[in-house]
């Protein structure tokens, strides 16, 4: 049970972050369908695809020094910085998409040289040109970024695709953590309503990029490669049953490119510790294992916990589980040492 003198250093892995300021790339490549700003009033934007709304946001989407202030007043000690999904950009051409990651990595990175021990950055990758992606992502660690965030497919490929092995190979031997975040949800022409793009169709993604990894042979090629899921993995905790039921009755669908049983890759990857529910915390660490959840809050969107670490400080965990999850293990999938924060 946690005691009044109980404290932890608290590192939350899933945060975005986008610049304050940055060129109309609709015009600067002569084609639409990229995000800009609109700095309305003071303090606030709005997120334009061309002329539509994609989303307010409010200074600490891009402001560090009232990131954290915000984190100071809710214990979080340290954030790992990462792109806004919309900002992935896989559906632009290969060489714009290069330039706007450069931009948005060179962004993050300042950030972290600033605040070292306050931010820990990861990168984002042209995904869509794998030819392109390897050398942007040896610069983002040359520019002290320890990872990458990817979205949940890449335009038609899904995370087990052979064109991304070179990407999986490379991330691997640099030792640079992947951080999986759903993005252009599944069905969502069918989720005009109620949020459900991001309430239904998010969780689906994460579990087919789950399923993609696991089925497509991903952590049996690349064993080294360290990969956390956004989300407490989506749906594919809640549905483990039914996929690990579907392996065993028809492995001639599911088992084509990897005959080993996907129970044998829980506790093979991370998630981040976002679900709401204390309930499927438990579940979760039952399922995958208490060394392989690390807390993440969707910082600063509403969606997101709004007081990062609340749920497991709250929980009647030993003070050696609490840690784990507040910062170990996202220190583990990071590859970094306690004391480069305290």
């Amino acid at each position: 049970m946690q005691t009044a003198t109980d404290t932890f250093l608290k590192i939350d892995i899933h945060t975005h972050i986008i610049p304050e300021h940055f060129p109309r790339f609709s015009q600067k490549f002569g084609y639409g369908g990229f995000i800009h700003l609109e700095h309305h009033k003071p303090c606030c934007a709005r997120m334009m695809i061309d002329n539509n709304l994609f989303r307010e946001i409010e200074s600490n989407c891009w402001d560090p020094k009232q990131r954290m202030h915000e984190c100071e007043h809710h214990g979080v000690q340290v954030q790992v910085l990462s792109t806004i999904p919309v900002m992935f950009n896989y559906w632009a051409k290969p060489q714009d998409t290069l330039d706007i990651s450069r931009f948005l990595n060179d962004h993050i990175a300042e950030i972290v040289a600033t605040y070292p021990r306050r931010f820990i950055g990861l990168g984002t990758l042209p995904m869509q040109a794998p030819n392109l992606c390897i050398a942007e992502l040896e610069r983002c660690q040359k520019i002290g970024l320890a990872g990458v965030q990817i979205g949940s497919h890449i335009n038609e490929w899904n995370l087990n695709d052979t064109a991304l092995y070179p990407i999986y190979e490379a991330a691997e031997q640099l030792g640079m953590a992947v951080f999986v975040h759903p993005w252009d949800m599944v069905g969502k022409e069918k989720m005009q309503k109620y949020w459900l793009p991001w309430l239904v169709g998010m969780p689906a993604e994460t579990s087919l990029a789950i399923c993609s990894m696991i089925f497509g042979g991903i952590f049996e090629r690349f064993p080294n490669l360290r990969v956390a899921f956004a989300h407490g993995g989506g749906a594919f905790p809640a549905t483990f049953g039914r996929i690990s039921h579907g392996f065993n009755v028809r492995p001639d669908l599911v088992a084509i490119d990897n005959a080993i049983h996907p129970s044998e890759y829980l506790g093979k990857f991370y998630v981040d510790s976002l679900i709401h529910d204390p309930r499927m915390l438990e579940y979760l660490i039952d399922l995958i294992g208490v060394d392989r959840i690390a807390l993440g809050s969707d910082y600063p969107f509403p969606l997101g916990e709004l007081e990062p670490g609340k749920m497991i400080e709250s929980m009647p965990f030993s003070h050696d589980i609490k840690e784990r999850l507040l910062n170990g293990n996202a220190l583990d999938w990071l590859k970094l040492d306690k004391k480069m924060f305290l």
